[in-house]
């Protein structure tokens, strides 16, 4: 599933590649999506993240925001022929961009355009205050707590991985037993670590491409995650692969505490 770094990435591209245009027409190829035609028409002002959430500003009261969940993508294109896993085609000036989703399970929801900022975005203004205040005392895990997008957007299970590994802290680890003090590290270390990966354009493990359907290259720095059996590259110890929650979940069980 696509992250903050991913999601992030498509944003910026979007905002280079279409903010100003005019959408001509919308070719629906997914019965499930049927009723998001009336946003032709709409000129998009700008494109923004909300989480893991692409938002497409109009000029007008709505918005469009869409969850690419498992495999979605965008893909800007030129074809005039319906692309393969195509669900959503947006009609351009001299140009497409392509809903991509093999799995189909990205939505497409048309919004009142939200206002405000997002408190809970470690990219944006993120206040641990406040999340002390609403979630530090959870009796959940680290990692858990690290997911819930209600206390931190955006983050999903390969970031947690990385962002624990960094902080020297295992992911099973309570939450409510961590001090302020870690807390301020994890939330250091993580705007570092989303950071870079912005920059790699996101990591390409299996489906993410980006808005011209290149792989990001962030999967190189990875230090824990997909790692199972190989080499700590802080310690030397053994990377270990557990199902925590549901979710696959790597570690060094040597240096992390």
């Amino acid at each position: 599933m696509p992250e903050l770094p991913e999601v992030e990435t498509l944003c910026r591209q979007l905002q280079a590649s279409i903010a100003g245009e005019v959408i001509n027409a919308v070719h629906i190829y997914d019965p499930k999506l049927a009723g998001r035609e009336n946003i032709a028409g709409s000129v998009i002002r700008r494109i923004r993240r909300r989480g893991k959430i692409i938002l497409f500003v109009f000029d007008h009261s709505k918005s469009v925001a869409v969850h690419l969940r498992m495999t979605g993508r965008f893909l800007l294109n030129s074809s005039k022929e319906i692309l393969p896993h195509s669900r959503l085609r947006l009609e351009l000036t001299g140009k497409n961009l392509d809903l991509i989703d093999p799995r189909r399970f990205a939505t497409v929801t048309v919004e009142e355009t939200p206002v405000g900022e997002d408190t809970n975005d470690l990219m944006g203004s993120f206040r641990l205050d406040e999340f002390m205040l609403r979630h530090a005392r959870r009796k959940v895990s680290v990692k858990t707590l690290l997911m819930d997008a209600q206390a931190v957007a955006g983050i999903g299970n390969i970031y947690a991985c990385e962002i624990l590994h960094a902080a020297g802290i295992l992911p099973q680890t309570r939450a409510d037993g961590l001090t302020r003090g870690q807390w301020r590290e994890i939330f250091t270390l993580g705007r570092r670590i989303l950071k870079k990966a912005i920059q790699k354009r996101g990591t390409s493990i299996s489906d993410w491409r980006d808005l011209y359907g290149r792989p990001g290259d962030n999967q190189h720095e990875l230090k824990v995650y997909g790692r199972a059996g190989h080499k700590c590259f802080r310690c030397g110890g053994t990377i270990v692969r557990v199902k925590h929650a549901g979710r696959g979940t790597y570690y060094c069980g040597k240096c992390q505490k």
